[in-house]
């Protein structure tokens, strides 16, 4: 009996410790030089790297079968490029697969073990590089701090709590495995964080994008014109962004990370690249939208001889297009 008892308390106690933030090397932490040479996705956690890419291969293969890829190589190949700079001035452990979705809601997201999706309207939204590297930052970070599958563990351990006090049976690993099957088949749940989780997303995505040379003030300016555009345009962001917006109080503290770093001569604001990029994902959208057009949509027929402006007459009564038109008779 006594072994039934202390099930719950084990899992509380996991739970507990689950909650808690990282207690590392906090030197390291505030330092951006030292990125590469930390571990900031300690915490209890239920899946090993290799699991968690494995997870997530399964997770990304479910979203492109449900949504459309950008396969433009021009498009797919910079925000790529854009994407894996960022990667190699980020604590990430995995490596990344990061495409581009022909989508115009405003949002990005990276599943667990480095699968990252780029909407095409976030592309879009952004005026300019280091705005778009800011949002990326954000989401490479969740993946390098192990949010996705940190989170989900602290789920299966909240469940687990519960089933054991409950029917007040030992833990049992085959118990896990059916929640841990039940969790995969809600990939929402590996986006959706905590304030605590996305309050370290921002702390780690600025010191990235600040190591990759971009302008870490772009990253605020950003997320600013989101929630002034959430207010005057109710419902035309997407459900992720408004899940956890960025209230000001996470703008305050963006703006006292910022104000540690060490200041730089320059910084990438913009580039060439990314308005070329921008220009073609437009003229991609504008195709599409003709394209859908509703073909049983009323039109208009124009009679013979009705000329638009778009055809030149050919001296003799006959328009260009060989059309016949009616001349009328010298009175």
């Amino acid at each position: 009996m006594k072994r039934g008892v202390t099930v719950p308390v084990a899992i509380l106690a996991a739970l507990m410790l689950s909650s808690g933030a990282y207690a590392g090397d906090k030197k390291k932490d505030k330092d951006p030089d030292a990125i590469g040479d930390r571990d900031v996705g300690q915490g209890v956690n239920f899946y090993s790297l290799e699991k968690e890419i494995a997870l997530g291969k399964s997770l990304a293969q479910e979203v492109e079968r449900q949504s459309k890829v950008i396969d433009d190589p021009v498009i797919a190949e910079y925000v790529n490029r854009v994407g894996q700079n960022l990667v190699r001035n980020s604590d990430a452990k995995v490596p990344f697969t990061i495409k581009v979705l022909d989508t115009s809601e405003v949002n990005a997201f990276a599943l667990p073990g480095g699968f990252f999706f780029v909407n095409s309207g976030l592309i879009l939204k952004a005026d300019t590089e280091s705005e778009l590297a800011g949002v990326m930052a954000h989401e490479i970070a969740h993946v390098a701090c192990r949010h996705g599958t940190r989170q989900a563990t602290r789920g299966e351990l909240a469940q687990f709590g519960m089933i054991a006090a409950s029917i007040f049976v030992p833990y049992t690993w085959a118990g896990y495995a059916g929640l841990e099957a039940a969790n995969v088949a809600i990939p929402l749940g590996f986006l959706k964080f905590s304030r605590g989780f996305e309050k370290e997303a921002d702390y780690y995505g600025l010191q990235y994008m600040y190591h990759a040379g971009y302008d870490p003030n772009s990253f605020v300016d950003f997320f600013e014109k989101l929630q002034s555009m959430e207010k005057t345009k109710p419902g035309s962001l997407s459900k992720m962004f408004s899940t956890h917006p960025m209230t000001d109080d996470r703008i305050k503290a963006a703006q006292g990370e910022i104000a540690t770093f060490q200041p730089r001569p320059e910084y990438v604001v913009n580039t060439s690249e990314f308005n070329d990029v921008k220009s073609r994902l437009a003229m991609l959208e504008n195709h599409r939208k003709v394209s859908h057009e509703d073909p049983n949509r009323p039109t208009l027929r124009r009679a013979p001889g009705s000329n638009d402006g778009s055809g030149d007459s050919n001296g003799d009564g006959q328009n260009s297009d060989d059309r016949p038109t009616l001349k009328r008779r010298d009175q």
